[in-house]
């Protein structure tokens, strides 16, 4: 792993606006084994034109086009074309500090068992600050997600569970994949550096809050009963009424 390729994966829906400072903090790491595939998911804006600024810039950055399928269609797609050892996903609306990837690529080297890597990250935008994620434990990344979804692991893993779930549309998708990923309390390192920018914007779909809770509940039910086996293990539940009854403050 010492001098591994990492592919890091870009989606990118009408957010071509953000590009620019999204690539940019690629092209400013300092670890230079890398390619990034950029995956235009059925974008409307001016996507195309930005792009092809980066790739003549730097043959390492490389631009996919599929119809609009979802964030999970187009991270699959990026990651099925990618070449790496190691995945770093990365929304096209943030960026990464200048030693993310050489960060995780020395510690995969030093710690085979490792299954995923992320360190510490700043909100910038419409908040601004330092994101506090919780201390990783298994039974609390059950409860909710406490990874944002810029986190490195190895691309075998990815495979080996079946990738992202294409039919989550409506967030969340890394939760999911995190849990499969993982299922025990073995394999995280949780980097004490900041090296991650998570956007924040203003989201209309806040107006609708009765809407937004709805669907955040219907997306918990979904994750509970597709990892049914996993959470039993840990919560000892049987359904999901029991896992809300048991872990409501």
């Amino acid at each position: 792993m010492k001098n591994a390729l990492v592919s890091i994966i870009v989606p990118c829906y009408n957010q071509s606006e953000f590009l620019n400072d999204c690539l940019s903090s690629v092209l400013r790491q300092t670890y230079v084994n890398w390619e990034c595939w950029v995956v235009n998911d059925g974008s409307t804006d001016d996507f195309d034109d930005r792009i092809t600024q980066w790739i003549l810039l730097d043959k390492r950055i490389k631009k996919l086009s599929k119809p609009n399928g979802g964030l999970s269609s187009a991270r699959n797609f990026g990651i099925n074309h990618s070449t790496g050892q190691l995945i770093l996903p990365l929304d096209a609306d943030d960026m990464i500090c200048p030693n993310y990837v050489k960060a995780c690529v020395n510690h995969f080297h030093e710690n085979t068992e490792t299954k995923l890597i992320f360190g510490r990250a700043i909100k910038f935008g419409t908040e601004n600050g330092e994101w506090r994620l919780p201390k990783y434990s298994f039974k609390r990344l059950l409860e909710n997600n406490s990874i944002f979804c810029t986190a490195m692991y190895k691309k075998e893993f990815w495979k080996n569970i079946g990738g992202y779930d294409e039919n989550m549309k409506e967030g969340w998708e890394d939760w999911d994949f995190w849990i499969r990923l993982l299922q025990n309390e073995d394999g995280v390192f949780q980097d004490d550096n900041i090296l991650f920018y998570y956007r924040t914007k203003t989201n209309s779909m806040i107006k609708n809050f009765a809407s937004v809770q709805q669907k955040m509940n219907s997306t918990r039910r979904y994750i509970f009963e597709k990892n049914f086996s996993i959470y039993q293990r840990i919560f000892n539940v049987e359904n999901f009424d029991d896992f809300k009854n048991q872990t409501s403050p």
